[in-house]
Parts: structure tokens; sequence; C-alpha cells
């Protein structure tokens, strides 16, 4: 068990009356992604009265539906943009580090089906591994026509000539994110999920804090804090607007947005399709798209799309067309051709892209890692954009964002450069490949705390215990049934059919432990959409 879990208990009462107690915070911020969270980690870590309010559950929206990859910027190097490049390859290592049981090396096969792709490609992937150097997680190696088939056993073998195998990050981001937020409570943060943000509150025109009501019972709390931070993803222009609005100015321009959504789809299927524990990359499908077939917690990933999306659902459904191009260009390059029928599970993410800014009180560039710190004329500190892999690089531009507008104190950074994360900080970590069904190793040192609760042995379904849904309850801010099947355990994510079987028995332990509604029904149709094949 880690030294600090057991002061770190997550029930609702003892949130809700912290948050009620009349305080003045250095920071509040609003949003319970990967972005909010890392900001809220940084702060607390360097000493900030920190609080952090989520409208649903922590990681409910973008930050649990990523590929699951965490890359280190290969991709600009075919932009030469060598400084990104480093700075992703830094925060990877960083990340592998800090959190050994969440985020693990990963080997890439991109097979060869021209004479020329292996040479094209092996040569910028051994560029990279130079401008890599200690980062580096593997050597790059050119791979002949049997090598490719031993590393992914179900390739397509029609035309093929080789390949190139390379190596990258993967990671589990909903439990990295609860990590990230359970390391920030135990350095004295606040955080509260079902807490939405009603309204700004200012003093002379500038911000002085934010009304906000706890989602479950309806109860209103007023936050007094220094400096706000709307770090809400995909959904910040709804909090920037209501700034705009509570402060307007003759002549000035209204709120301009700054998301443009996009959503990736993916689908899961049985880890047969793959055959191996080797990840599958196509970096050019013949519609210039790039595909992935990732090993993940013993499943398949296939993915993902980019489409514009003009909506903001937070469960946005798949196109037709999107499924229909995963499926079509998975039968490319797998032997055996998944079909809907295969299909364990489809999730949709949105992504916040990043429009540029003509005016809004500062107009801010588009900082590096590819996310964008706006300040606006009253204080409100936005940040959205960028990508799992540099989330911590990220909340440093941010509180070095908030210290330049003097909005909070100028303290050194590098807190989190070596902070290990929730489950890791009992020292090494006995580490199972990502590729593994999950369970215990999904814990890291926190297991034997699991252990210790009442069901350790009773199985709810293979990788999951009672004991596990009692402490996703006392010790993990679950409350309903989605949060703990969606993003404690990625059940959802993986078998949505075999997660809507085992709902009641987990809403039963849930409201034992809780006393408030797990919502089960609400999420069996929830699960059935996962299950639905767009027409």
């Amino acid at each position: 068990m880690s030294a600090t879990l057991s002061s770190n208990t997550t029930m609702r009462a003892d949130l809700l009356n912290r948050l009620a107690e009349p305080q003045e915070y250095d920071l509040a911020v609003v949003g319970g992604g990967a972005t909010g969270l890392g900001v809220a980690l940084d702060a607390a870590a360097r000493g900030f009265r920190v609080v952090l309010i989520e409208s649903h559950d922590f990681a409910k929206g973008t930050s649990s539906r990523a590929t699951k990859l965490l890359h280190g910027g290969v991709r600009y190097l075919a932009q030469g943009n060598i400084s990104l490049v480093r700075e992703a390859l830094h925060e990877r290592t960083t990340l592998l580090r800090n959190a050994p049981h969440l985020a693990q090396p990963l080997a890439f096969v991109m097979p060869s089906y021209k004479w020329w792709e292996t040479p094209f490609y092996g040569a910028g992937l051994t560029a990279y591994d130079f401008l890599a150097g200690k980062a580096g997680l593997g050597k790059t190696e050119f791979l002949s026509v049997a090598e490719t088939q031993r590393l992914v056993p179900r390739v397509a073998p029609a035309g093929l000539k080789g390949g190139v195998k390379y190596w990258d990050g993967q990671f589990d981001d909903a439990r990295l994110a609860l990590s990230i937020a359970r390391t920030a409570a135990s350095k004295g943060a606040l955080l509260v999920n079902y807490c939405a943000a009603k309204s700004l509150t200012y003093v002379d025109g500038k911000i002085s804090g934010l009304e906000c009501e706890d989602t479950l019972s309806g109860r209103q709390f007023s936050i007094r804090a220094k400096c706000v931070v709307n770090a809400t993803g995909v959904w910040v222009d709804g909090l920037r607007e209501k700034d705009g609005a509570a402060n307007p100015n003759d002549g000035r321009s209204p709120t301009k947005p700054m998301v443009a959504p996009s959503q990736g789809v993916h689908i899961v299927v049985d880890r047969e399709f793959l055959g191996g524990d080797t990840a599958l990359m196509v970096p050019k499908t013949q519609d210039g798209r790039v595909l992935f077939a990732v090993p993940w917690l013993g499943k398949v990933i296939l993915g993902t799309t980019d489409t514009p999306r003009a909506d903001l659902d937070r469960e946005p459904k798949p196109f037709k067309e999107e499924l229909d191009f995963i499926l079509r260009e998975s039968a490319r390059y797998l032997t055996k051709a998944p079909e809907h029928s295969d299909i364990r599970s489809i999730w949709v993410g949105l992504r916040p892209l990043v429009k540029s800014q003509a005016d809004d009180g500062e107009n801010t560039k588009t900082i590096s890692r590819e996310h964008t710190v706006l300040v606006s004329r009253s204080g409100l500190v936005t940040v959205t954009g960028g990508k799992w892999t540099t989330y911590r690089a990220m909340a440093e531009d941010v509180l070095a964002k908030c210290a330049d507008h003097q909005l909070i104190d100028s303290r050194p950074a590098g807190a989190t450069e070596n902070l290990r994360l929730q489950g890791a900080q009992g020292g090494e970590v006995a580490q199972s490949a990502m590729a593994a069904p999950q369970g215990a190793h999904s814990y890291g040192w926190d297991y034997a705390a699991v252990l210790a609760l009442e069901g350790a042995q009773n199985e709810i379904a293979p990788g999951l215990t009672e004991a596990m849904v009692r402490y996703a309850a006392r010790y993990e801010y679950a409350i309903k049934v989605e949060d703990v099947l969606a993003r404690r355990c990625r059940m959802l994510f993986l078998d949505a059919r075999l997660a809507a079987s085992v709902a009641v028995k987990v809403a039963e332990i849930l409201e034992e432990e809780t006393g408030i509604s797990s919502e089960c029904q609400e999420f069996v149709a929830l699960a059935r959409q996962y299950m639905e094949i767009p027409v």
C-alpha cells in the first residue's frame, strides 16, 4: 500500500464539506481531463492552494478516448520542427518513468508493400533514433518478410516486401488521469467530480472566483480564487463566452471561438486479429490517412479517423463512412478482415483543434506542443489543444502564463519532473505488458490495498473483482456504474456487451458504498450505443 493512500479517501460527503469551507484558493481549475489535472498537480506540487472541479467524471471526455499511444513526436520530424521532437521525446521518457504501471514502451511495425517503403520510412525513423539519443526506447530495425510476419503474425502476406520496426509508448489514459488526480490530492489539492461551473465572479472587472453546483444533489458552492483556469477541452468556449458576456466593453468584438472539434473513431476487436503484442502502423492509407492496430489490455484497437464535427456531444457517435474506412483499410493489411460482428466496442473522442485568434484581450501565439494558452481581459486563463504525451509540459506553460500576468506568484518549475504518480510511489513496479488483460497490474503498488478489501476473491468478470469496485468508490472518486466500467476498469471500451452484463452487480456494490444512485440503466443504454453499428 502506498504511503499516502490511507489519508486520501474520496468519499463524496467529505469532498463537498471541504468545498464548502470558506477560503481563497490560489488556483481554481475547471476541467478534469489530462490538461486540467496536470495543471492541478503541478500547482499543488509547488505549494499552491488548488481546487479543481469537473462537471462529469474525470477524463469523461477526450482524455479517456485516445488511441492509447504516447507519441515521441515523430510526425514533427518530417516538418523539420526539431525542438518539438526533442520536447515530446523528453516528456515521453518522463511519463514512462513516473507511471511505469500505466505507461510502457511499445514496438510498432510498418509493413512494406512497395519496394521503396522500407528504405524511405526506415531512414526517417533512424534519424528519429539519432535525435532521441538516450530518450530512445529501442533501435529502429529493417525487417525481412519473415521477420515482419513473426512480429505481426496476422499481417497480410500478399505482396509483402518486409517492414520497419520502431518504438514509441502506450498507456491507459483514463487510469493515468485518475493517478494524476490522486497524486494532486496527496499534495493537498481538492478535486471534485460531478461539480459544474455555473458562472464566474468578479471584483472590479477581474475574476475573483466562480459559482458551481453539485450535479448530483443541486447543492450550490462559491469558490474564491486568485486565478481561474479554463481547461475544459473542446468545451472551453462555453466558459469563455460567459466571461465575455459578463464583461462587455464598448467597441470590443464578441468572444471568438477557439476550438474547431474533430472526432476520432476507434473500434475494438479480439487479439486474434493481430496475433501478437507488436502494434501495426500504416503511415499512409489509400486516402492518405494513418491506420493503427494496437494491442491493448487483451484486445486490439483499430483506428483512427479525423472528421470535423460541429456539435459537442458528450457521447458522439461514429459516422458510417468512418467505420467503413477502418474496416476497409484493416482488411487490406490483416489476413482476417474484421467484420461488424467482430466488433466488441466502438468509441469516439473529440479533439480540440485550435483556431487562430485575432483578438481576445491578448493576441497569444500557439505555444509549442500544439496547444494554446489565452488570458482574457478579466484574467480568465484558458488552455486547450495539445496531446496526452505533453500534459506535464503544458501545465508548466499554463502556470508560467499565470505568473506572467501576476495572477499567482512565480515559483520554480520542475516540481513534477521526477514526481512518481499514484501507484508508482512505492519504488519499482512489477510490470505486466499493456497488451495483457486488465487486472492487478493496473494498480501498481496500490494493489495491496485492493486485496485488503471485502470481495477481493470474488470475480465479477475477468479482471474485475468486488474489491476493485469498493476501492473505486472509496479511493478513486467513483460514483456511477459508468465511472467504474468505463474508466476505473476499461471494460466498456474493450467489450461493451460484457460491461452491460455486469452493470447490475457493480451498481449494487457502488450504492452500498456511496448511498448514491449509480445510474445503472443509463449505463446499460450507453453500452448499447458502444455496440451500435451506424447505418
